[in-house]
């Protein structure tokens, strides 16, 4: 009998449940791949429970096992665990993925301190990232990070800060995580959202943190509404850095249409890929999974952005939508951003 352990084989994933006595009626695999329904069923095996698919053109896969009578569970045969903003995910690495240098790298000492600005849509908390020591009178750069806490605790966005000062690939910044709170009502270009973020969060943050050269990061819809943000609120913004935005059209994304804000969402898009001026040219940067469904939707929105005279540069990575697939090209994606915006490493 061979080992149960779901793993990559040759030109395959198979993924495998011990169950002897099967006791289980079925098991299906949960992916984000956009594999076919009738692809993802086990086949009954001695040992259990079998699925074979071809290896996937992605460098690391995220699953789960669909068990029927107990819902979505993780493999208990493999022990690599991502989590997520709806839980934990199972996750195979694929031939030639490597995890960023970074994540192990030596960070910077740091504070984080809370931070609640009050606005017209209601209390905006944030809490407030920045090296140890430096006061808040001292000028630094600054990023704003869109789902700032998940970010944090999903992708390592404060690591990833505090290692990059610490190696010199960037000088010091502050980082400003933001809750997201109404996630869909707030971020799905909300026009009383941009006012609060452009016209109070980011005052207040700089009247009580001396800044400069501000950039604006989010992904998903928290990359439309960082552009529609920038976009309304022409020059508030030096940089954006926008990944895997939902971008959506009618076009590109029909399966989103009932969604609550489709209509908001598409509205702004549209006047944006039909605008014959930008109202503002901040440095941008763009990423996208390869076989994610906005990577389409991006690639749209990426040619338009140049096309009005922004320099935009877009990287797409062999990943999903989540936030594995973001952690892992911030750097060098976020990092040349940053760079090119605030002027290199010392920040000049």
């Amino acid at each position: 009998m061979p080992a149960v352990l779901s793993a990559v084989e040759g030109a395959e994933v198979v993924f495998r449940l011990a169950d002897l006595s099967h006791a289980f009626t079925g098991v299906r695999l949960w992916q984000e791949l956009g594999l076919a329904a009738e692809l993802l069923e086990f086949k009954p095996v001695d040992y259990g429970w079998e699925l074979r698919l071809p290896r996937p053109s992605v460098h690391r896969m995220e699953y789960l096992f669909d068990i029927a009578d107990l819902g979505m569970r993780t493999d208990p045969t493999n022990s690599r665990l991502v989590g997520g903003a709806f839980g934990e995910h199972s996750w195979l690495p694929l031939p030639g993925y490597v995890e960023p240098a970074w994540i192990t790298a030596e960070s910077i000492a740091s504070t984080l301190t809370p931070l609640t600005v009050e606005s017209p849509l209601g209390p905006v908390d944030a809490q407030v990232w920045a090296p140890e020591g430096i006061a808040p009178t001292f000028e630094l750069p600054l990023l704003l990070a869109h789902d700032g806490p998940e970010f944090a605790a999903y992708a390592g966005l404060t690591h990833y800060a505090g290692a990059m000062v610490a190696s010199g690939r960037l000088s010091p910044f502050r980082l400003v995580l933001m809750h997201p709170t109404a996630r869909n009502l707030w971020y799905a270009a909300n026009p009383q959202y941009a006012e609060a973020l452009t016209q109070h969060v980011l005052p207040a943050v700089q009247a009580q943190y001396r800044s400069r050269k501000p950039v604006m990061m989010g992904a998903s819809l928290g990359a439309l509404a960082a552009l529609h943000a920038e976009w309304h609120y022409p020059g508030t913004f030096d940089g954006l850095f926008l990944q895997s935005g939902s971008f959506f059209t009618p076009e590109t994304d029909p399966q989103e249409s009932k969604f609550e804000f489709y209509a908001r969402v598409t509205g702004f898009v549209k006047q944006v890929l039909t605008a014959t001026t930008a109202p503002s040219t901040p440095l941008v940067g763009m990423t996208a999974g390869t076989t994610e469904e906005n990577v389409h939707n991006n690639r749209v929105m990426a040619a338009k952005l140049a096309d009005l005279g922004l320099t935009v540069a877009f990287g797409e990575t062999p990943d999903m939508h989540n936030f594995t697939a973001w952690r892992d090209v911030l750097d060098p994606d976020l990092t040349d951003l940053l760079r090119q915006t605030w002027g290199g490493a010392d920040g000049a």
